[in-house]
């Protein structure tokens, strides 16, 4: 079902997609749709609004009930990192220095804490790190402390990604908080990356806490149009939008550092300018100052019939943004280019 399909004829659509993301699932034991169980104990973290039965598990394959432990790994990454933001974050241009940058440049001799939650709120077809699946029905088990004791003196940012931080939100608010008290009086920054499908109020503290450090928080929007936000995730992405408008009101509270980043991977076939150009309008409305970044594409997971993006498609996308109002662009994953024609390619 191509993106035009989804868009133009999503009553028709509908039930093709709904029976490929159960699909994708069923191999990993996840449910199939957010369980809805009239006496289960609701979930709220995030827009799934799963109920779920005793013993039962939530749309992100996580238990309900223990908040203060979580599937999760992490590791180091030598700043600069290949990171969403990091042709506009201190850790890669030194912006915000000396209060939120231990450099005027890139913060060479430093590290990120890449912490990777392994759980997520939607189902991406085109999943790159699909692997975490693996471990849906695992009973890992790690304390806020115990991931706050992996910083060290040169650690100079944390990032939660995934999969998702959103499922397990409460518990990387917990360990930044736990890392930051041991940390006073230096830099330490907190960022999140992230399907923005997160509880309201879970946002504002992800805010909170990305301000008060020089953080940042990068939400990665998928599509504009729902139907295709649907066939290429399983679910809606109004809790998204929405979110982003909210975290766009405070961009201004601190302009040093960029608090909200935009990316959005370019799936051919799927997200073209008719999905770019809305969401530049979209970003520029709320600021045109919010950076946005457009990533290329390689075949994974359940797309993995798909070409690269070529140059043409980020030219196209480039072009729209920039036109749309948008002034701080940037292209990401550019080794993943090609100078190809997809009308000479067979999907």
């Amino acid at each position: 079902m191509c993106g035009a399909c989804a868009r133009d004829h999503f009553a028709e659509a509908a039930p093709f997609l709904t029976r490929a993301h159960a699909a994708s699932r069923r191999p990993f034991r996840l449910p199939e749709q957010p369980p809805q169980v009239p006496d289960g104990v609701a979930c709220g973290i995030c827009a799934q609004d799963c109920r779920i039965a005793k013993a039962g598990v939530g749309y992100c394959g996580l238990p309900q009930g223990d908040r203060k432990h979580a599937r999760v790994s992490w590791y180091f990454d030598p700043l600069p990192t290949n990171c969403v933001a990091e042709f506009v974050c201190p850790g890669g241009t030194g912006c915000g220095y000396p209060r939120f940058a231990y450099r005027s440049g890139a913060e060479v001799g430093y590290k990120n804490l890449a912490v990777f939650y392994e759980a997520c709120s939607l189902n991406c077809l085109f999943c790159q790190n699909w692997h975490f699946r693996h471990e849906a029905q695992s009973n890992k088990a790690v304390s806020a402390k115990q991931l706050a004791d992996a910083v060290d003196d040169r650690t100079a940012c944390i990032c939660y990604f995934g999969g998702d931080p959103t499922p397990q939100l409460p518990h990387s608010l917990a360990a930044a908080e736990i890392a930051l008290e041991r940390n006073r009086g230096r830099i330490l920054r907190i960022c999140w990356e992230t399907n923005g499908t997160m509880h309201p109020k879970l946002l504002d503290r992800m805010v909170d806490l990305a301000l008060r450090t020089g953080g940042c928080i990068k939400f990665d929007l998928k599509a504009w149009h729902e139907p295709v936000h649907i066939a290429l995730t399983g679910a809606s992405n109004k809790r998204t939008l929405e979110n982003f408008a909210r975290a766009a009101a405070r961009t201004r509270e601190r302009t040093e550092v960029p608090l909200l980043i935009g990316s959005t991977l370019l799936v051919p076939g799927y997200v073209d300018v008719e999905e770019v150009r809305p969401l530049a309008e979209f970003i520029a409305r709320l600021n045109p100052r919010i950076p946005y970044s457009l990533l290329a594409f390689h075949p994974d997971f359940m797309m993995q019939d798909l070409p690269r993006t070529s140059q043409r498609h980020m030219q196209r996308c480039l072009a729209a943004a920039r036109e749309a109002g948008l002034r701080t662009l940037n292209v990401g994953n550019r080794h993943l280019l090609w100078n190809g024609d997809y009308s000479r390619v067979s999907v």
